[in-house]
């Protein structure tokens, strides 16, 4: 999210009779929502920066959703972006939108709904005094938990209220909950099926009616809201955890999916990983296609899904651990090289579930797919290059390579063939003096002709490997 400015334009009214000769116009969240949408996919503008490959599926449903009007719930597996997505609809909000000023849920000052709002607006008339609210503060984001009750999201009687003096009936004692402060605004409830059913009763009103019902008495408000969630397919329709009437009042229900195509994944690790060392793209392709191999894999619960984060914070961890290789190598700038992969298994193996009776082979299934998608990556970026005088001469000399040999020493010991020229190229590693690139890429095409069998390698105590014929 972006940080809300400190303050709004000067020029903005500051009183309601100074907001009606503005001509400013009402208009609910959703058909906010709508009009900018409309304007954005006409001006050719994305209405959804930062979403990787959702573009000719899952946008185009929402998209339609959104301007139908109605409340949706999107479903997919966990790390598909949903939550992403939901954040995203912060955009098609106008960046200013009056309220009364001092107004607990951020009324309009056309159109109060509570009792003091309205008072005010009855004294003081055009003087009524006209805050404005950015755009970031109407989006309202609650992760359901089992533990959460009714006045969490709906309200209850406040009993600090009370004691002052109050009536218990009296609708002003009522402490508003995250749905009615969400007024004018969007909800977002990520995990919606972990709502305890009794919970989720007491959205039926809010969805339909507009009206919230407190400890015994109903109090009319029509709420203006745009309710989103967000739900994990198994959850949704095997569990049976989300009430039929609650489901039968979303208007649209949107899947999400994992990224279908290679491009988008390696875009997606691009966009969000932190990296702390730089990561070759030929080392993301990797990943990327180490995390769709684990999707395919029978040996992989596919229930629980590979979540888009683990190519994510795989790439993280190679960075991770080209840093640290610098650090003991002396290296001034650190660039990941394939030696760098193998942390990846260790670390993140505690991110997947495996499918029952693989118990005690997953270190030997993750270093399969690993090395597959290695040798794939390796294929793609290198073919038609004719690697055999590489073979040849690393086998006539020998390239010792490690997490303990620095990237200069790589190079130095690459036997001077044309091929190499080839693969620096292919690898994007030409036309700098850091050694770092080509080392990355002269591994990658070493790799390659070890998972090939046309070279051999032994691994030392130490770490190192040597590269031979």
């Amino acid at each position: 999210m972006s940080v809300v400015p400190a303050t709004p334009p000067a020029d903005l009214p500051r009183t309601l009779g100074a907001l009606r000769a503005s001509g400013h116009e009402l208009r609910g969240v959703k058909a906010e929502i709508r009009d900018n949408l409309l304007a954005a996919l006409r001006a050719g503008r994305d209405p959804w920066p930062g979403i990787v490959g959702f573009e000719s599926t899952v946008l185009p449903q929402l998209e339609r959703a959104l301007i139908a009007g109605h409340d949706v719930v999107l479903l997919g597996e966990r790390g598909q972006g949903k939550t992403r997505l939901l954040r995203s609809l912060i955009n098609l909000l106008d960046e200013w939108t009056p309220v009364i000023d001092g107004s607990e849920l951020g009324e309009h000052p056309y159109e109060p709904i509570t009792p003091a709002s309205r008072r005010r607006v009855a004294e003081l008339g055009d003087d009524l005094p006209v805050a404005w609210r950015h755009r970031d503060e109407r989006y309202t984001e609650k992760l359901a938990t089992p533990d959460t009750a009714v006045a969490d999201l709906v309200g209850d009687v406040d009993p600090v209220k009370v004691a002052e003096g109050r009536s218990l009936g009296d609708p002003e004692t009522i402490h508003y909950g995250l749905v009615p402060r969400a007024h004018r605004g969007v909800v977002a409830i990520n995990e919606l099926p972990d709502l305890a059913e009794r919970i989720q009763v007491a959205l039926l009103n809010v969805m339909e009616e507009r009206d919230i019902q407190v400890r015994g008495y109903t109090l009319r408000l029509p709420l203006d809201v745009l309710l989103v969630a967000s739900a994990n397919p198994e959850d949704y329709t095997n569990r049976g955890r989300i009430i039929t009437p609650l489901k039968d009042r979303f208007g649209a229900e949107v899947r999400t999916h994992y990224p279908l195509e290679l491009a988008d994944e390696v875009a997606l690790v691009e966009q969000e990983a932190e990296l702390v060392a730089d990561v070759p793209r030929h080392l993301v392709e990797v990943l990327a296609r180490f995390a769709r191999h684990l999707r395919d894999s029978s040996a992989v619960d596919q229930s629980s899904g590979v979540s888009a984060r683990f190519a994510i914070a795989a790439a993280e961890t190679v960075a991770a651990a080209a840093l640290r290789r610098a650090a003991l190598t002396g290296e001034a700038n650190p660039t990941a090289r394939p030696v760098d992969l193998e942390s990846v298994p260790a670390v993140l193996r505690g991110k997947l579930e495996f499918a029952s009776g693989e118990e005690g082979r997953e270190d030997e299934i993750l270093e399969h797919l690993l090395r597959r998608a290695t040798a794939d990556a390796a294929r793609f970026r290198l073919r038609g290059v004719d690697l055999t005088p590489l073979a040849e001469a690393v086998a006539a000399h020998p390239v010792r390579t490690g997490e303990r040999v620095p990237a200069a020493e790589v190079v130095a010991a690459l036997p001077a063939v044309e091929s190499l020229t080839e693969v620096a190229r292919r690898l994007d590693a030409a036309g700098t003096e850091d050694p770092g690139p080509m080392a990355s890429a002269a591994e990658l095409a070493l790799e390659l002709l070890f998972l090939t069998r046309r070279l051999a390698k032994d691994e030392s105590a130490d770490g190192d490997t040597v590269s031979y014929g």
